[in-house]
């Protein structure tokens, strides 16, 4: 452990800690509901680090140089809130008191943008550890774009990520994920404290759980320290020096990521309900509250209390903050006086803004009538940009060979002892290896994109998009500019069968809010696809085929690809039936077009690889693509149908698959299933019969 001088931690310290427990004890009883228990447990660890231990400055939450905080256990938010209070970041005494209320920047669980000094959204248990660990990969990457040559601790761009996390997140499976990262990485900027309480809704975890935790961690690889308060006598003494040893001795242990369980009793110290489930999710109760003040010796009659002294020794933090930003400016202006080029990547990246000419570098696809997959368009097109785009960078849940979203002749990011003659790399590498962690890998896109400016992407097929979706959910909450490359997108996957075919996920992907999702129909669709999510930065998924797709000549009467931009465009012009196809299902309809001409029927092909852009578009583009007097109309794409009803309207038709898939080639199963464009033109037919009865 650090040999470092012991805390100096004043009986002013110690009022701030009770003055803590009081206003979550407060705060619970006014709204009637929330988690009291743990803020009141971990008031001490969190004031710590907030007053002592972290790198923040609480005029400016965005500071480049400050440390990270992360409440993986975002139930207990006034954790968090209660230290943004004393610390000066802006909330008042009454944000607090309007915990969990309409119009307050205090809601349930801790949300990102809305509260300053909130880095992430969190609340499903695990996700806080998994954003953790990518804003630990995330700073690292960072480091070797813009200061790589510089000593450990000496750049501008070194930081540390703290996490608190909970038995839930211990539990939730996608801990296990990212944390086997984390250790397989070395991340040794991560520091995570556990609240090893014992402790959940349902009282004592034993009931549920019953593993060594810290063994676990050390058969990660992480750095693994215990501080107990309980004592082997069930005494307990809130031994906060020993906490603030063990955080010390973790930020000097730099070869990997460092797990301290801390030992605490949830609710101390009220006297009737510490160490219990009740005081986990729920009020404590007017006589608990004011049992506790007492213990605490605050007046049981005022609520909210102020404690100027308190209060205003708390808020010293902001000069020290202060401070330690200005040391900060001088090192960052003497390094972007050597390292003028880098700096200029620092500033377009902090803006989020792409180089100029930078979409020169996107290929074109001549037209072939053998054509290539969506998939492996996209993976040229990566290629392609990776000179011009530092910041992009990404990789699989090992697939990369199946989703091609490996940038060729890049290195992957990797320690230098774990890379395999297969992947070459280093520790600032570009390739990114989640291993079979679709879970773990959502979430860590999403801590990626917190941490800076790169823009990143991950992929697996779209079948296992479901193993995410809690974290697209809260990327699509925050407006993540993280990008899913989600292959082998539909039954034309074939003989993998129905376990790997997705039949419904590209329409419950977007029911999602605020997530944009992109079924390209050809290669130069594709490129297009790639050009508007970077241009857009916002969540977007790539939804790409297996199996190869007809490269349309769109030197005559077809529309060129860059109106994919708008979401759908017109295609093929036509008259009398509009025909909405989307990704594979674009040629069946241009094959079903040239069927229904041959009897005299003009039928318009409208591609619609993104629902979202489309809706995006002003009314008078979106009658022009879709006239309200072309009534007959046919949808087709290789998923569920019921949807579709949005845009082919009461006398139109869907085309799609309502059911699970089969293994077998995917040129038979479309033919059994009949997405043809026989079936197409049929649907057509049938479709203009009713509009014209």
């Amino acid at each position: 452990m650090s040999t470092q001088a012991k805390l100096d931690w004043t009986a002013t310290d110690k009022r701030a800690v009770d003055l803590i427990r009081v206003l979550a004890m407060d705060a619970v009883q006014k709204v009637g509901n929330g988690h009291p228990g743990t803020a009141m447990s971990l008031a001490p660890a969190a004031y710590l680090l907030f007053q002592r231990v972290m790198r923040h400055d609480p005029a400016d939450p965005n500071w480049p140089g400050r440390d990270r905080f992360v409440l993986s256990c975002g139930h207990s938010s006034l954790t968090l809130y209660i230290q943004l209070y004393l610390s000066g970041y802006g909330l008042t005494m009454d944000d607090l008191k309007a915990l969990r209320t309409w119009g307050s920047i205090t809601p349930g669980h801790p949300e990102h943008r809305l509260t300053p000094g909130v880095e992430v959204t969190t609340g499903p248990l695990g996700q806080g550890i998994g954003n953790a660990v990518g804003m630990a990969m995330g700073a690292r990457r960072e480091r070797g774009l813009f200061d790589p040559d510089a000593a450990p601790g000496t750049s501008p761009f070194d930081h540390f990520v703290y996490c608190f996390m909970s038995d839930g997140d211990v539990e939730e499976g996608i801990s296990h994920e990212v944390s086997s990262l984390a250790g397989h990485q070395e991340l040794g900027n991560l520091i995570v404290i556990y609240d090893d309480n014992q402790i959940s809704i349902e009282d004592n975890t034993n009931i549920a759980k019953s593993e060594d935790v810290a063994a676990r961690y050390e058969a990660y690889g992480w750095h693994v320290q215990k501080v107990d308060w309980v004592g082997p006598r069930g005494g307990y003494h809130e031994d906060v020096d020993a906490l603030y040893q063990a955080i010390l001795s973790a930020k000097e242990h730099t070869e990997a990521p460092s797990f301290i369980a801390l030992r605490t009793i949830i609710g101390w110290p009220a006297p009737n309900k510490q160490g219990t489930g009740a005081a986990h999710g729920s009020a404590l109760g007017v006589p608990e509250v004011r049992a506790t003040k007492e213990i605490l010796h605050f007046d049981p009659d005022v609520d909210f209390p102020v404690e100027d002294e308190a209060l205003h020794h708390a808020r010293e933090v902001a000069t020290r903050g202060k401070d330690a930003h200005a040391a900060w400016e001088e090192a960052f202006a003497a390094w972007a006086k050597a390292n003028p080029e880098a700096k200029a990547l620092f500033d377009r990246m902090a803006e989020r803004r792409l180089p100029d000419g930078w979409t020169g570098a996107l290929p074109e696809f001549p037209a072939d009538a053998k054509g290539i997959a969506t998939r492996k368009a996209s993976g040229t097109i990566l290629t392609a940009l990776a000179p011009k785009l530092p910041e992009l960078w990404g990789g699989s849940a090992d697939l990369a060979e199946s989703n091609l979203t490996t940038m060729e002749g890049e290195p992957s990011f990797i320690p230098a002892n774990h890379q395999t003659p297969m992947w070459p790399g280093n520790p600032y590498g570009r390739t990114l290896h989640f291993g079979i962690r679709e879970h773990g890998m959502g979430a860590i896109l999403n801590g990626i994109a917190l941490s800076g400016g790169t823009r990143v992407y991950g992929g697996t097929f779209l079948q296992f998009s479901d193993y995410m979706r809690p974290s697209v959910r809260l990327a699509a909450m925050m407006e993540l500019p993280v990008t899913y490359v989600w292959t082998h997108d539909s039954i034309g996957l074939g003989e993998d069968g129905p376990t790997h075919q997705p039949i419904e996920h590209v329409w419950s992907l977007r029911n999602i809010p605020q997530l944009d999702v992109v079924r390209p129909g050809d290669a130069n669709e594709t490129v297009v696809a790639w050009r508007t999510i970077l241009e857009r930065a916002k969540p977007a998924a790539l939804c790409l085929t297996r199996q190869n797709l007809p490269i349309l000549d769109r030197s005559g009467e077809l529309e060129g690809a860059a109106k994919v931009a708008q979401g759908g465009y017109v295609l093929a012009p036509g008259t009398d039936v509009i025909l909405i196809a989307t990704g594979s299902e674009v040629s069946i309809a241009l094959e079903a077009r040239e069927l229904l001409a041959g009897d005299g029927v003009s039928a318009r092909v409208v591609s619609m690889p993104c629902v979202e852009w489309f809706d995006e578009q002003d009314e008078s583009y979106r009658r022009e693509v879709l006239p309200p007097t072309i009534r007959a109309r046919v949808s087709v794409e290789a998923g569920i149908t019921p949807p579709w009803k949005l845009f082919v309207g009461d006398a139109g038709a869907s085309i799609g698959v309502d059911h699970f898939g089969a293994s077998a080639a995917y040129q038979k199963i479309y033919e059994e299933f009949g997405i043809t464009a026989e079936r197409v033109a049929a649907a057509a037919r049938d479709s203009l019969a009713r509009v014209r009865s």
